[in-house]
């Protein structure tokens, strides 16, 4: 019956737990929020190979951060059982027989719970994204509601300038090992979906601070 509700146009129904988490958006962050009142959700996920279209989540993790501070006992990971992988995509991240999986619709609620309303920061985090909305599709999910940083941009901004043309800059000076080698990041845990997040917070940290620095004190200034 899907594909013929599909030609009748008829939309896949909402789940409570995405219903719940669309209406915590009511309400906008005020634009003049200082830096260090923002509360920001810092993820990371490992898939099944680079396709979008025919790949899958693995693996999330993820940690928050408020302000200049992070918030190390909020910090989760979470594995989902997953079907046949890449097999490039098993050298990166190692992942084959988690101990602990999830069910997809308590995986993906418990992340929408986890996030909130936060901004969400990642490294190449459209690729994140995109990933987890796939997954929550099936729950009536259409897209992420929270203002999202890129860690990659953010870096750019910082160092090059606003006016910066992004499409100049080589995939290696702003990829995550090299940030996080520039700003004396210990490059720890690499390539899980835990590790990640966790450098990507250590980072965050710093290009706040910066970005305090250069003047750019507020919730408008630094999404600007």
């Amino acid at each position: 019956m899907k594909w013929f509700d599909l030609l009748l146009g008829k939309k896949t129904p909402k789940s409570s737990f995405v219903e719940a988490y669309e209406s915590g958006f009511e309400k906008k962050i005020p634009a003049m929020r200082l830096l260090s009142q923002l509360t920001f959700t810092v993820l990371d996920t490992e898939t099944t190979g680079f396709d979008p279209k025919t790949d899958n989540v693995v693996s999330f993790g993820a940690v928050k951060l408020k302000g200049y501070s992070m918030q190390v006992g909020s910090s989760i990971e979470r594995y989902l059982e997953a079907p046949i992988q890449n097999r490039e995509a098993v050298k990166v991240h190692e992942i084959l027989y988690p101990l602990s999986t999830s069910p997809l619709r308590d995986f993906m609620q418990e992340i929408l719970e986890y996030v909130g309303q936060d901004i969400i920061v990642g490294h190449h985090i459209g690729f994140d994204l995109m990933m987890l909305e796939k997954a929550i599709k099936p729950f009536g999910f259409k897209m992420f509601l929270n203002p999202v940083i890129d860690t990659k941009y953010l870096a750019m901004r910082l160092e090059k300038g606003p006016h910066f043309n992004q499409k100049e800059a080589t995939k290696e000076e702003y990829a995550l090992d090299a940030v996080c080698t520039r700003y004396g990041i210990a490059l720890d845990d690499r390539h899980t979906a835990a590790g990640d997040a966790f450098l990507t917070a250590q980072l965050l940290m710093k290009l706040l601070k910066i970005a305090e620095a250069k003047g750019i004190k507020d919730f408008a200034g630094l999404m600007r």
